[in-house]
């Protein structure tokens, strides 16, 4: 059956989109005051005080936003936040919003046709009803909650890095992201893994390129941020907060302290990048670049000092390529994995709610109550050791499946590659 060919399912998915609808009202009301899904947008207030900031001539790192944030991207990015700093505070939460679902619907359509979907009117259906599905992961729903940046990030990096090889500026979208947000560094190292080498010259001349606009637009913003700001991780919070899904962050909140040992960070970020490394090498090799991209952007996550969960946004083109896999393989029992291993890796990253009924302090002020949203908030049981950190687990597990499938099909291709040089 033909994905963007079949209207029974265009009409599964709309019903699906439906009843994500109200599962997120269910999870969290949209009247809910402060809570609701569009009511918050707390980052992107913080990027357009660090705007303000550069426009009244302040000094952009050591300026307090809100009262008690500091601004923790490259000085390059406040070129892309002062318009949102120009614009009434409500409007600006209206378009960023609307640029945010934007965003998503642009990832998922990309991603199919990078598989080799045909675009026609019921793929774009299915494009748009997976994007109100995806609201429901944790890492979306904190991002279009807080007015988060990395869903901007990771279809620029898609963008960039999904074009054909021979492309002139491959690589360059992508240094521009690196240039905001170091983490995309990681897609270099990729890039050099795979020998596509003119991809990652220009990766990283494009992030030079960043650094040196950088320099000549704010040089003492740029100077503080590349020899100070820059090494001081513990500016973003504390390691020892749940809500941080890096595996120093895990390592900080099962050991119950602030100072995690930077030496098994090391060890068990390096494994896990090694691993997520290679399983995005083989998925290369394989022919699934949508899947090796996703496996880098998640690692990336993982191995950062803090990874919040909406840098986790990665799951949505990993959740597309599970759909095409649907639709792909030629064998049910594959489709049965599959379809057990998407809702599990779903369930898993589900918005789940932890409702507080009593006043807390959250981020900058006092609340009469909370509607906390994310897995890692459930984890006073045996189970922590997964709920505190099920995004790298995800990862974890869907690298091993590739290096297995990968192994596999490197075996039954041997075979057959000794006959042809036994004829030969």
């Amino acid at each position: 059956m033909k994905l963007e060919r079949s209207t029974p399912v265009l009409v599964v998915f709309a019903v699906l989109a439906a009843l994500a609808v109200w599962a997120q009202n269910t999870i969290v009301p949209f009247s809910q005051p402060f809570w609701g899904l569009f009511d918050y947008q707390f980052d992107l207030d913080v990027y357009r005080c660090g705007a303000q900031t550069v426009l009244d001539g302040g000094d952009l790192y050591r300026t307090k936003c809100l009262g008690q944030m500091d601004f923790t991207y490259a000085p390059i990015s406040i070129v892309f936040f002062i318009p949102f700093a120009l614009l009434p505070t409500g409007i600006a939460h209206v378009l960023w919003t609307v640029l945010i679902f934007a965003a998503l619907f642009g990832v998922i359509l990309l991603g199919f046709r990078s598989l080799g979907h045909t675009i026609t009117w019921r793929l774009v259906g299915v494009s748009a009803s997976l994007t109100i599905i995806s609201t429901l992961l944790e890492p979306v729903r904190t991002t279009i909650w807080f007015g988060q940046i990395n869903v901007f990030l990771m279809l620029l990096i898609l963008a960039d890095l999904l074009r054909g090889e021979k492309s002139f500026l491959r690589g360059a979208g992508t240094g521009l992201a690196a240039g905001i947000k170091l983490t995309p560094l990681l897609f270099a190292v990729y890039l050099a893994l795979t020998r596509q080498w003119r991809a990652a010259i220009t990766l990283v001349g494009a992030f030079a390129a960043t650094i040196a606009i950088g320099f000549a637009i704010m040089p003492s913003a740029s100077k503080n941020y590349w020899t100070e700001t820059l090494f001081d991780s513990n500016r973003v919070a504390s390691p020892q907060t749940v809500g941080n899904q890096s595996i120093r962050g895990f390592i900080a909140n099962m050991m119950h302290t602030d100072h995690p040992s930077t030496l098994l960070w090391v060890i068990c970020a390096g494994l896990v990048g090694l691993l997520g490394l290679a399983a995005a090498v083989a998925a290369h090799r394989l022919g699934q670049e949508l899947l090796a991209l996703s496996l880098i952007g998640m690692t990336s996550c993982a191995v950062s000092p803090v990874a919040w969960g909406h840098h986790w946004v990665w799951l949505v083109p990993l959740l597309v390529v599970a759909v095409h896999l649907l639709f792909a393989l030629p064998w049910p029992l594959g489709r049965d994995l599959i379809a057990a291993g998407t809702v599990a890796g779903f369930l898993g990253s589900l918005a789940w709610r932890a409702f507080i009924g009593h006043p807390i302090w959250y981020v900058n002020q006092s609340v009469g109550d909370a509607w906390l949203t994310g897995i890692f908030f459930h984890n006073d049981g045996w189970y922590r050791w997964f709920t505190l950190q099920a995004y790298t687990w995800i990862l974890v597990i869907v690298s091993i499946v590739v290096l297995i499938v990968y192994a596999r099909s490197d075996r039954r291709s041997a075979p057959a590659a000794d006959a042809v040089g036994t004829r030969r």
